[in-house]
């Protein structure tokens, strides 16, 4: 990584933070995020092109993902329980401004647009072809210890950190023997949207 690449991730981490814990705003969070990863990548000049968003040169990989990264909302549903999820989080997420009106624009438009701001930038312009554990995965799955703290028990979101690190990771894979981030992205967006859609069921 170049000097640019250790730095750009510090901006994202600064705008979600400042989402969260200053604004105490979901929408601000989501959307401060986006705006310091298209910051970064303006800064990087990344020579990556956006259409390796759309690629995929086997279809298997791309099921498989999808297939794969749907269970993450099913077993979040099984493990709420052990997961010491904070008795108040309902009232944190309504605090945050994620009432009944927002709740279903911000699953859509976190679930539809996410995946690709952070594939192109986790894995495409960040991406490395190292088959193990590489620094990446884990400044990627770092930032979501921000987002669950005073949200879940530390150890769940221990947990979680370690299985980010190797979806993470996994995407990085998938991507690099696909030589596209179309089957990462479907996987991403699969994750996301089974994890948002349990939240807003359990949180009703």
């Amino acid at each position: 990584m170049t000097n640019k690449k250790w730095l750009a991730p510090i901006l994202p981490y600064l705008a979600l933070w400042a989402g969260l814990f200053f604004f105490k705003s979901a929408w601000f969070a989501l959307l401060g995020f986006h705006a310091a990863i298209l910051l970064a990548l303006v800064v990087m000049r990344p020579v990556v092109p956006f259409n390796i968003l759309f690629k995929s040169g086997y279809f298997k990989w791309v099921l498989s993902s999808v297939l794969f990264c749907s269970t993450s909302g099913i077993g979040l549903y099984f493990l709420w329980g052990v997961f010491g999820v904070a008795k108040d989080l309902p009232v944190q997420l309504v605090l945050m401004g994620l009432n009944s009106t927002s709740w279903i624009p911000f699953i859509v438009y976190f679930s539809l647009v996410n995946p690709f701001i952070e594939e192109y930038f986790w894995r495409g312009v960040l991406g490395n072809d190292a088959r193990g554990i590489h620094v990446g995965d884990l400044v990627f799955a770092g930032y979501h210890a921000i987002i669950l703290w005073g949200r879940a028990h530390p150890f769940a979101i221990l947990f979680a950190v370690i299985i980010l690190v190797s979806a993470g990771w996994l995407w990085r894979q998938i991507s690099r023997n696909d030589q596209g981030l179309l089957a990462a992205v479907l996987g991403h967006m699969a994750a996301d949207f089974s994890i948002l859609l349990v939240i807003y069921a359990m949180t009703r």
